[in-house]
Formats: structure tokens, sequence, C-alpha cells
């Protein structure tokens, strides 16, 4: 009788482990970045690059690193901040390094370019992915906010999609 118990109890045991799977790797566990297409302002249907383009953080000393460093783009995405309902950028237009040199005579670079400040606004919703993932942040009721000038080279922005959950249509329309 026990020969026969043996078989079975392996074979039960087997199966019982063998269904049992780690859940130690994250496929889908990305918050989303904030997807903006630059258009035409006198042809709003048409895309249009943003000549040498570059994008900083607002209290930042560095680039954004998911956006190509002073290229011509008409599409880029960008993160927002997981733990802050308000994410500032400094969208620069026509980027370029400007020698010139301070009260001591010494040579200094600073940043040429148009320059325009946009915050983008949000409410922040935790999503749990998996276990090995954790939590991701989407963002709710998507609004933007652009610090006026005299001479801003953003003329219009239309909020597409105020919700963003993921990376791969534009939720923002620049028009310049």
């Amino acid at each position: 009788m026990k020969k026969v118990y043996f078989p079975i109890f392996f074979v039960i045991t087997f199966f019982s482990l063998g269904a049992c799977e780690k859940d130690d790797i994250c496929v889908d566990g990305n918050t989303p970045l904030l997807v903006i297409s630059f258009y035409d302002v006198d042809n709003p249907t048409e895309l249009k690059e943003v000549t040498s383009f570059r994008i900083v953080g607002v209290g930042q000393n560095t680039t954004v690193t998911s956006v190509s460093d002073r290229t011509d783009s008409d599409s880029i995405a960008i993160p927002l901040k997981v733990t802050e309902n308000t994410t500032g950028f400094y969208f620069i237009n026509n980027s370029s390094d400007v020698e010139t040199t301070d009260s001591n005579d010494e040579t200094i670079t600073i940043e040429g370019g148009d320059l325009d400040t946009l915050y983008f606004n949000y409410d922040r919703k935790d999503k749990f992915v998996s276990r090995a993932c954790g939590l991701i942040a989407n963002y709710e009721n998507l609004s933007s906010d652009l610090k006026v000038e005299t001479d801003n080279w953003i003329k219009d922005i239309e909020i597409v999609t105020p919700l963003v959950e993921n990376s791969t249509a534009a939720h923002v329309k620049i028009f310049h």
C-alpha cells in the first residue's frame, strides 16, 4: 500500500510546488511620462520642431535625461514628480552657451536662447501594480501654468488628455 501512496504524493507535491511562481520580475511597473507634442501656431494641425531644444527642471542644475539635449524635436516625454502635485520646467528654444565676463573679469558661460517657464499641476493617484513592481503614480486633472512674459516663444497650450496613465500618446500640445 505504501508503494501506491508514494508516487501519488510525489506527483501532488511536484505540481503544487511547480504551480507557485515568484513575483520578483517587474514588467509593467513604470510611472508614465508626460508626452508633449509641439505644433505650428499658424497651422495648428502640423507638428513643428523646436530648434536646439533644451529642458531643465525648475530648481535643477541638469537637463531632463529623458529628452535629448539641444536637438530639434517635435515631441518629448518628461517625468512628473511623484511626491508633489506640481512640476516646473524651463523650456528653452534655440539653446546655446553664451560666454560673458563677471565682475571679476572672469569668463563664465550662461544659458542663451529663449526661455519659457511652464508648470504642470495634477493630482497624483497611486496604483498598485504587483508585489515586484509595487506602486506607480498616475496623474489626474492635468493642467498647465505658463509664466507670462513679453516675449514668450510658447504661444498656447492645450491639454489633450488630463489623465496621464501611459506614455503612448500626447497628453499636451504646445503651439509655437
